[in-house]
């Protein structure tokens, strides 16, 4: 018998089962002790989640609210904006798509040697960056909209995070300054950032340093369960997800992880593609399969 640190709920072996017990009252029970433990934790997470008032908004409208904020960065109506929230359920596709439909390139698409107009286009950055490299890329791209996917290396560090201050400043000139060594025919020790930043994060939102919090447009994308089945479902059903399966297969997969989801070890877009494709290859006996490969 194991009592969970948290709550004061023991965990017993019980017929071939665990089970949680509170005030000698089984409150919640698995097959498994480690999808037991997060079924516990997600008991517990309604009352952070009720203290999130983010999460009090419909999850779907919260996007809408995303597409909008992103355009204003696109358009120059805002320096910059913050996406925060669960990963694996669209927050990259959605800044994506916005910036194009603001009319702006995404600069890979963009031919060597083309000549193209001030914030015109994005370029999008993924994984670790030091503080210099940081420097390079806001130089690099200071007329365009550099989208940080993931990178979260750079909100921990201090120098990073003094060079994005004034990359984000509300000053007409939004100067840029490199103090230590830089050689002469590599990178000006300072320049003018003219373009935009929008940042995107599996962080907490508390958990982005306030400087850049109150420079920003802030958008909070944490879902509960619930919400996050109810975005999937909003997913699922456009043109662009899984085309050429039929949909009767994508709302058996979604139903099969909605009836699992407390015991899921993800539920993301992710984990409906892999489902969906385990129901499209397989006949009558695709749910063992898919379940298996969802609690796993």
């Amino acid at each position: 018998m194991t009592t969970n640190t948290h709550t004061n709920m023991q965990i017993e072996s019980r017929g071939g089962k665990y089970v949680a017990v509170l005030n000698g009252k089984v409150v919640a029970e698995s097959t498994s002790k480690y999808y037991l433990k997060q079924k516990i934790a997600r008991m517990e997470a309604p009352q952070a989640e009720e203290e999130n008032s983010a999460i009090k908004f419909p999850i779907n409208q919260r996007f809408n609210f995303l597409e909008r904020l992103v355009t204003m960065v696109g358009k120059n109506k805002t320096a910059s904006a913050i996406v925060t929230g669960d990963g694996g359920l669209g927050k990259s596709h959605t800044v994506i798509a916005a910036l194009k439909a603001a009319g702006l390139r995404d600069i890979s698409d963009v031919e060597p040697g083309e000549t193209v107009a001030p914030r015109t286009t994005f370029r999008v950055i993924k994984g670790y960056t030091t503080p210099k490299g940081l420097f390079r890329v806001l130089f690099e791209n200071r007329n365009s909209i550099v989208v940080f996917d993931d990178c979260d290396s750079v909100f921990k560090d201090e120098d990073a995070v003094n060079l994005l201050k004034g990359a984000l400043d509300t000053y007409d000139k939004r100067l840029i300054t490199w103090n230590t060594s830089i050689r002469e025919d590599e990178l000006p020790r300072m320049f003018e950032f003219t373009g935009g930043v929008v940042f995107i994060s599996n962080r907490p939102t508390n958990k982005i340093d306030q400087a850049l919090r109150t420079r920003s447009m802030c958008i909070d994308l944490s879902m509960t369960l619930d919400q996050k089945i109810e975005r999937m479902s909003v997913i699922m059903n456009t043109e662009s997800f899984m085309p050429g399966v039929p949909s009767s297969y994508k709302a058996d997969a979604l139903h099969l992880i909605k009836e699992n989801a407390s015991e899921a070890r993800e539920v993301s877009l992710r984990t409906l593609i892999t489902i969906t494709k385990i129901r499209a290859e397989n006949d009558s006996d695709w749910k063992d399969l898919a379940l298996y490969s969802l609690v796993a």
